[in-house]
């Protein structure tokens, strides 16, 4: 039963943390700080990068999950969030020239960054870098520094560095996807998943990218109705996080 379900590659993301209100574009402050990491599973981004406060988010938590009207209203956000996003996406042409490109992405929101890195990841090739790097030069070697060009000198300096590390990101989350795929293959054709577990984590296969998989297929399982599927599947989850904390 479990070797027939699907194994749809999960979604993944990769967070750029920029110190910049996150209702506004990618641009326009003076000093920015950009950090690209991997994370857990949040497939629409909502709920944003891993923020401090571990006390506090399980309060909140807690509360959800006593409070049927609070529960209702942030699901009814998040509903509306999740819409709001959408259309932008929808809404935005994308542009032909590597030009035109930089300033697409210094006019996305902080928080649509990893998406559009996801989106246009075809797109941000050695063309687009040396245009790129190109401005930035004359920009760095300009005779005359005006506080315009100082600004812009740091914008494509910060935009520079979070595409060059969101693309690698990206390809290394992709990468790790597929070698999950197979791994996951692995364990349901396999006899004996137990020995099967167990020589995985020998060889060091049991890992995060994995358990984003596993999510996906339960989640597809319960959509689905897929009771023991998503059953099963669980009951792997825990047994591949048990032997990945061993």
């Amino acid at each position: 039963m479990a070797a027939s379900l699907a194994l749809g590659l999960a979604n993944t993301a990769f967070t750029t943390t920029l110190t910049v209100d996150r209702s506004k574009a990618f641009t326009r402050p003076s000093s920015l700080k950009t950090r690209i990491c991997c994370v857990t599973w949040d497939p629409e981004g909502i709920l944003g990068p891993p923020q401090s406060g571990h006390i506090a988010r399980r309060e909140f938590q807690k509360r959800l999950e006593k409070d049927a009207g609070a529960r209702e209203d942030f699901e009814r956000q998040v509903q509306e969030e999740k819409q709001r996003r959408r259309a932008l996406r929808e809404s935005r042409v994308i542009p032909d020239t590597p030009g035109e490109l930089i300033e697409y992405f210094l006019d996305t929101e902080a928080r649509e960054i990893e998406f559009e890195i996801a989106r246009l990841r075809p797109r941000l090739n050695k063309e687009f870098f040396a245009h790129l790097q190109f401005e930035l030069g004359q920009l760095r070697f300009a005779v005359s520094k005006t506080q315009a060009i100082e600004d812009r000198l740091i914008e494509l300096e910060t935009l520079q560095k979070a595409l060059l590390e969101g693309t690698e990101a990206y390809d290394k989350l992709q990468a790790d996807m597929v070698t999950a795929k197979a791994n996951l293959t692995k364990i349901l054709t396999s006899k004996d998943v137990k020995a099967t577990l167990l020589d995985m984590v020998e060889q060091n296969e049991l890992n995060r990218s994995l358990l984003a998989l596993l999510d996906e297929n339960i989640s597809n399982a319960n959509k689905g109705n897929q009771v023991q599927a998503a059953a099963f599947m669980e009951k792997l989850r825990g047994a591949v996080l048990k032997y990945m904390t061993v």
